[in-house]
């Protein structure tokens, strides 16, 4: 069902408060006047701003002689509306902590109720109290899917065209390339991109995909829920992991039509664990470009609010936000950090609990093609649960690089920096720098590089074998931690090498 039918559907079930916490504000109205013209019911709306008015022509002057701006008029005049009214209150919640509002509000709320019409709240925040969300049900309002986006296009473009003359030659891939880039985003936001593409050169075509997927990564960046990440790297840039890679490779048409109809399902995601720089967060990067599909990062600890129910409500809508986007992958870096309290007795009062059980659920249960890539380095913070299997189709584990894949990983950095990987010993480099992590194999080069630039040298086996001997690796000064690691995953994870 559409917003609208599932709003008819929320009124028909009886309720006489309902809470929408949106910041697309224009939206929410249109979708409670639509359904107040379908239900033949009249609608009125207070702010703080405008006092009351007319619902369904909100840009005429306020209702009747006083504008009763006020929260307390405002929810006055609710009180006397005639039956079969939608009385939405915008805002309202922030008023709602001096407690003489508050009574006045749930007074009105038994009032309205008693005379049939309904209290619509509208928040751009979720900061009602816990008293009036007892009474209020919760509305949520849908992304846009692909035919309404196609449809935003198209009238927009002649709203714009009525304008401004518009040269469009725009093709069918291009257009269907433009919608895909537009999910994930409210109808205000695709409309704003759609008049920023064509803004300055009065032109709609194939080169504006760039322009609307530039302007998408603003916006996700904007909200702090995902972020975009830019993934122009091939699995080739990566020493080892040969299991992982392969088992990536054979499943990197698993998510077309034909992989289905072949009877395959489309994988789900990947746990990775291991020591720390050893290419976990480059795996995540990787795939998104072997796989060509579009990665979002989401930070776990970025989600929670000081607010009762928003840190919740903040998974959920970047959760939805995801399988708007989709095909896409999703990475969750170092997962342990943000649900590290849901393994232990925490002193949140069950929040990470619940945000971990809504992860837990959703990873179960989505049936958009988002695939899970997350991040690991502390076995003993994951709970138990995210380790069960059906989580994740495989948990692999990352260790440190063995002696071919240390010198893989020295001419990848050397190649990296303009230098020729067969001028150097990297039997010699491979056997100095065992034990060591890719991401420390790559600092030694780097440190070298500044001794070379520094005394005006050329880089030598020398002079990189000698920045690893100044700089001792984890695996000495964390020897324990190290082989406490190695010995659980013995036997529960899959050697990525």
């Amino acid at each position: 069902m559409d917003d609208v039918s599932r709003f008819i559907e929320v009124i028909r079930q009886g309720y006489s408060c309902i809470s929408i916490v949106t910041h697309e504000e224009y939206e929410a109205l249109d979708v409670i006047r639509r359904a107040a013209e379908k239900l033949e019911y009249k609608m009125q709306i207070w702010s703080v701003g405008r006092g009351i008015r007319d619902g369904f022509f909100p840009v005429l002057p306020s209702f009747g002689e006083q504008e009763q701006k006020t929260p307390e008029q405002g929810l006055e005049t609710f009180c006397r509306v005639p039956p079969r009214t939608f009385c939405v209150a915008l805002d309202l919640g922030k008023f709602l902590c001096v407690n003489t509002t508050l009574r006045i509000l749930r007074d009105t709320i038994h009032t309205i109720s008693f005379h049939g019409s309904v209290l619509v709240l509208v928040d751009s925040d979720d900061v009602l109290p816990a008293v009036v969300k007892s009474y209020a049900r919760e509305f949520e309002l849908s992304l846009p899917g692909e035919k309404e986006l196609d449809n935003l296009i198209r009238t927009t473009l002649r709203e714009i065209h009525d304008k401004t003359p518009l040269q469009i030659g725009i093709t069918k891939n291009g257009l269907a390339a433009i919608i895909r880039n537009l999910r994930g985003l409210s109808l205000r936001q695709a409309r704003q991109l759609i008049y920023d593409a064509v803004s300055v050169d009065k032109k709609f075509n194939d080169k504006d995909v760039n322009k609307i997927l530039a302007g998408k990564r603003m916006m996700i960046r904007s909200d702090g829920l995902l972020e975009y990440v830019e993934a122009p790297l091939d699995m080739e840039e990566i020493g080892g992991m040969a299991n992982l890679k392969r088992w990536l490779t054979l499943r990197q048409n698993a998510f077309r039509e034909e992989a289905a109809q072949f009877g395959i399902t489309a994988p789900r995601g990947v746990l990775i664990l291991g020591v720390q720089g050893a290419g976990k967060s480059l795996c995540a990067k990787a795939i998104a470009t072997a796989w060509q599909q579009p990665l979002y990062r989401m930070d776990p600890s970025a989600l929670f609010n000081s607010y009762v129910g928003q840190s919740e409500k903040n998974l959920r809508q970047a959760l939805k936000q995801i399988e708007a986007m989709a095909p896409a992958i999703l990475w969750i870096d170092e997962i342990e950090k943000g649900f590290a309290s849901a393994a232990s007795q925490s002193t949140d009062g069950g929040l990470s609990k619940r945000m971990f059980g809504t992860l837990l659920t959703w990873m179960q249960e989505h049936r958009e093609s988002v695939f899970v890539v997350a991040t690991a380095n502390d076995i003993e913070a994951l709970p138990p649960e995210l380790l069960r299997k059906g989580r994740f189709d495989e948990i692999f584990f990352v260790g440190l690089p063995g002696g071919e894949a240390r010198k893989e990983i020295f001419r990848i950095h050397l190649a990296k920096r303009k230098r020729n990987a067969e001028q150097f010993d990297l039997d010699a480099l491979s056997r100095a720098s065992e034990g060591y992590s890719g991401a420390e194999i790559e600092q030694a080069v780097v440190s070298a590089l500044h001794e070379c630039y520094g005394g005006k040298a050329e880089l030598s086996t020398e002079m990189i074998v000698t920045a690893l001997k100044e700089s001792p690796p984890l695996s000495v000064t964390m020897r324990e931690k190290m082989l406490a690691l190695y010995e659980w995953a013995q036997g529960r994870c899959v050697e990525a090498e």
